[in-house]
């Protein structure tokens, strides 16, 4: 039976998209542990809600590590080096997942069949469908695309409700929060905001890809807990990017 007092969500299915810096925690580069086991918790409680859940996450916190490496490298290389980073990432998430009884799978742009299933958007969302949590990995398989455009672009195929984009401030600000104490929090922005005042929210690609979609876009604090829990609540949580409209 279902629970009488069991509040509605405000979306039905979400991409998450982590930084991979995210992943790092307080370390110098690679993956914190106690980061990972806590954002595995709470996509689980985020499933529990009968939420339907995707994600993307980025690569930094293993590029950074070989980056000095790449110095110099043909561009197309070196990113295709970032793409492989985030499969690593992919794969850990995907453990701290499982470790907890949640089914998932990974699918990669890039095809590595030992490890993931290649990126069939039907059987993405067949996956979805089923209660798993899908995880995308090698980005948009293409270089010169960021993991931020991977993300819209899979939000889009799949047919997300928004993009939940985790970062490690609680929203959009006038100013560097960290800097300037005074510094305010928007709730709402037009895509049209974010590109005008270049505020880096996403790249312009992932943005426009956005705005021609109508795809909402809620920057949200993911190393607060509870944060990503309270957003798929529709709670006053972080800043919502969406249509001017849609404002009024």
């Amino acid at each position: 039976m279902s629970d009488p007092e069991a509040k509605e969500t405000a979306y039905r299915r979400v991409l998450l998209k982590l930084s991979g810096e995210a992943l790092m925690g307080d370390e110098a580069y690679g993956i914190s542990r106690p980061f990972l086991d806590r954002i595995a918790g709470e996509i689980q409680d985020v499933v529990s809600a009968g939420v339907q859940v995707a994600v993307v996450i980025g690569g930094g916190n293993i590029f950074r590590g070989v980056a000095p490496a790449s110095e110099g490298m043909d561009r197309a290389t070196a990113d295709y080096m970032g793409m492989l980073a985030t499969v690593i990432n992919a794969l850990a998430l995907q453990d701290a997942l499982e470790s907890r009884g949640l089914p998932t799978r990974v699918q990669t742009a890039i095809s590595m069949q030992q490890m993931a299933e290649p990126y069939i958007r039907r059987r993405a969302i067949r996956h979805l469908e089923k209660g798993r949590v899908v995880i995308f990995g090698a980005g948009t398989g293409n270089p010169f695309f960021t993991t931020d455009t991977a993300a819209s672009l899979r939000s889009v195929e799949i047919g997300a409700d928004a993009v939940l984009k985790g970062t490690k401030v609680d929203g959009v600000y006038t100013e560097d929060p960290m800097t300037n104490p005074d510094a305010m929090r928007y709730r709402r922005l037009t895509y049209m905001d974010v590109i005008t005042q270049d505020l880096k929210v996403m790249d312009a690609t992932a943005i426009t890809l956005c705005r021609d979609n109508r795809l909402p876009i809620v920057v949200f604090n993911c190393v607060k807990p509870g944060a990503l829990k309270r957003v798929v609540m529709g709670e006053d949580e972080g800043t919502r990017v969406e249509a001017e409209e849609a404002e009024s």
